[in-house]
């Protein structure tokens, strides 16, 4: 979707925020869901991580970072600021931080891909029925969502956790600073785990088992958020009034904005993470394993399957293996054979999300020798994170038959044209790289047009690119695919050896 210059912008105007784990980010949209010109912020994000698997935000500095890129974008669309009728926003899910009496945050805030509940995680799974789990909430056991998390708190730091009124995720604390109340959209909520996917209310099982109440989480409502406190209202006098719609999960808003809202568009999401998602207008009745199944809203799920590793693992990669020239990189792996460097890697730095939940299992890398070049290392690493997503494919397929399309979107995706091509060889299906740069900003102006009673504003796929699957190399994939599962499930053997040994 090309920029549109101020002056062409259609009021009435809308305001997105979008909150990912790299950096976040406040964008002007007009009546016709386009970008304004001049009229977005963007800032990083600055995540606190250590060896032992922690990866946390200080909640305070989410808070007054997003607060400087809304002054940023007011102070650019001047005038026109009036213009706003709405604001929306995006944000990474399953994070969380504990308020105190007062309001204010009294823990860290926690990403999901902080591993350090996996002990919780193991020990979740000897109490309970992990299907039924599974089954009841659409989000597996797992130290990505709230469960083992709050387990491992009540573990290590019992009077803090005491401390604690209320759980929040880092977006409903932003908005409960802002206007003084606790809500949550489902949507957002859906990505906890704790949420029942069938009643879309806190699952009562999970209250009863981590001895919470209710009030202990947000309320749960799409209702828009007005009546800013101060001082608040007096910063931003043109958004006081105005509806605030509580934040969507980002994969919910990324399948809108890269069209990807009706069923058999799959959208394919390579952030810093990566993702496979379907919209379908009822949830499936049975999950597979390697799924889950989150919420865009009230009457529409969201079904697929996350991998902690994408553009975040390759970014690593490159660091790691110190390779400067990028460009020259990918057109080495571009002129390169198909797993022609004989590699295997499990692409995990946090830990196994989808397909088979395994937070233990970390960055493997089986096959090397005195020949193996970083960029051999980075195309296998590319290579390791297809397969991945290639496992989860298959499962919606079995889940939800007949996908007609697969759409990618992320900073990821756009900026990576190698590792699209290598994707659709292994999937063996077409991936359709539309012009829209930013799928989860413009998904959240959608969504917001859509609360408003605008349902005409479709997303713009003019200037798409399609990288079509080549057969020979498909096959080729498909043997390293079972290669990299058969690690995958000896290191699996390994680790429950280990904890049988330790435990």
């Amino acid at each position: 979707m090309p920029l549109v210059e101020p002056g062409d912008a259609q009021p009435p105007l809308l305001l997105v925020l979008d909150a990912g784990s790299s950096s976040l980010r406040a964008t002007l949209f007009d009546t016709l869901a386009r970008p304004v010109q001049g009229c977005a912020a963007r800032a990083p994000l600055e995540l606190e991580t250590s060896a032992d698997g922690a990866v946390e935000v200080a909640p305070e500095v989410f808070v007054h970072r997003f607060a400087a890129l809304i002054d940023e974008v007011l102070q650019r669309a001047g005038p026109s600021a009036s213009d706003i009728t709405a604001v929306g926003m995006a944000a990474f899910a399953a994070t969380v931080t504990g308020i105190d009496e007062h309001g204010r945050a009294i823990t860290p805030g926690y990403l999901y891909s902080d591993t350090r509940p996996a002990a919780q995680v193991r020990q979740l799974r000897r109490e309970l029925d992990e299907t039924a789990v599974h089954q009841r909430t659409g989000c597996r056991l797992h130290s990505s969502y709230l469960p083992a998390r709050l387990r491992w708190l009540e573990d290590t730091v019992p009077e803090q956790c005491r401390r604690v009124r209320q759980w929040l995720s880092l977006p409903d604390y932003l908005y409960l600073r802002l206007f003084g109340r606790t809500q949550s959209s489902v949507s957002l909520a859906s990505w906890s785990g704790l949420l029942n996917r069938h009643t879309l209310s806190w699952d009562a099982s999970w209250l009863h088992y981590l001895r919470l109440s209710a009030a202990a989480l947000p309320v749960l409502s799409g209702a828009p958020l007005t009546g800013m406190v101060q001082p608040w209202a007096q910063r931003w006098p043109s958004l006081a009034a105005v509806p605030w719609f509580p934040a969507w999960g980002d994969g919910a808003a990324s399948n809108i904005g890269s069209g990807c809202a009706r069923p058999g568009r799959l959208a394919l999401n390579i952030g810093t993470s990566a993702a496979l998602r379907l919209v379908t207008p009822s949830p499936p009745a049975v999950l597979p394993p390697g799924l889950w199944c989150y919420r865009v809203d009230e009457t529409r799920a969201l079904v697929g399957g996350a991998l902690s590793e994408g553009g975040g693992t390759v970014a690593w990669v490159r660091r790691t293996m110190q390779i400067g020239d990028m460009d020259r990189a990918e057109q080495q792996i571009a002129q390169a054979e198909p797993d022609g460097h004989g590699l295997s890697v499990l692409p995990f730095l946090a830990g196994e999300r989808s397909p088979g939940w395994n937070p233990e299992i970390r960055f493997t890398l089986a096959g090397a020798n005195l020949d193996t070049t970083p960029v051999a290392i980075l195309q296998a690493v590319m290579e390791g994170v297809a397969y991945r997503l290639a496992m989860v494919a298959r499962e919606l397929e079995a889940c939800v038959p007949g996908s007609q399309a697969l759409v990618a979107g992320g900073g990821g995706a756009t900026g990576a044209p190698v590792w699209l091509q290598i994707i659709a060889d292994v999937l063996g299906q077409p991936v359709r790289l539309p012009a829209e740069p930013e799928p989860t900003s413009r998904g959240v102006a959608l969504l917001l047009l859509e609360a408003l009673g605008r349902t005409d504003v479709e997303p713009d796929s003019e200037g798409a690119a399609v990288f079509e699957p080549r057969p020979q190399r498909t096959a080729r994939y498909e043997s390293a695919l079972t290669r990299q599962q058969v690690l995958y499930e000896r290191l699996a053997e390994w680790h429950a050896f280990d904890d049988n040994v330790t435990g």
